[in-house]
């Protein structure tokens, strides 16, 4: 085999934050990266060694997202009467008051806990990752994105975490931990 799968593994962090700036969908993007990697083995005698294995790999996810949206727009009127893609509770103002409260708690957070709440909160990256990005130590990021979470919740007036995400509405329709689901 051409290129090692080792270096496959190596990009997978890489592929998933590339595959979250085209699909807005956490699982749609875990699908992209899934679907990328499996046509990156499969044709890896047509990888050609000494080139970037990073571009190969991206060319080949953007080609698989624009594939996808071709599709799902030759196939999308079939879809409106879908009773499965109604939404089973109703649109709340209220979520997206709370995200616009949260996007200016966020930015006005120090530079440094907004970069960490960013990268690891947002963005998935590692603590090895995000450490190297920022030039600190993993404790220094663990330290920086512990302050941004409590001052997010004094910013945003929650007592916990749990409670900035149970003070909705529709956390009635969420089963707590404790409580038997039906």
């Amino acid at each position: 085999m051409p290129t090692e799968r080792s270096e496959f593994v190596t990009l997978i962090p890489a592929l998933r934050a590339f595959a979250r700036t085209l699909s807005r969908d956490g699982s749609e993007a875990d699908d992209l990266v899934q679907e990328t990697l499996m046509k990156g083995i499969a044709n890896t005698n047509r990888f050609q060694p000494g080139t970037n294995l990073k571009a190969w790999l991206f060319t080949i996810m953007r080609n698989t997202f624009y594939t996808r949206i071709k599709r799902a727009n030759r196939e999308g009127p079939g879809l409106l009467d879908c009773a499965s893609s109604r939404p089973a509770i109703a649109a709340s103002q209220e979520w997206w008051l709370r995200s616009q409260e949260m996007a200016r708690a966020i930015d006005a957070l120090p530079d440094d806990q907004r970069q960490a709440i960013v990268l690891i909160g947002v963005l998935g990256t590692s603590y090895d990752d995000a450490a190297s990005i920022c030039g600190c130590a993993i404790g220094t990021i663990k330290s920086r994105l512990s302050r941004a979470r409590n001052r997010l919740l004094e910013t945003l007036g929650e007592t916990s975490s749990e409670d900035a995400v149970m003070t909705s509405d529709i956390s009635a329709a969420i089963p707590r931990s404790n409580e038997a689901a039906v």
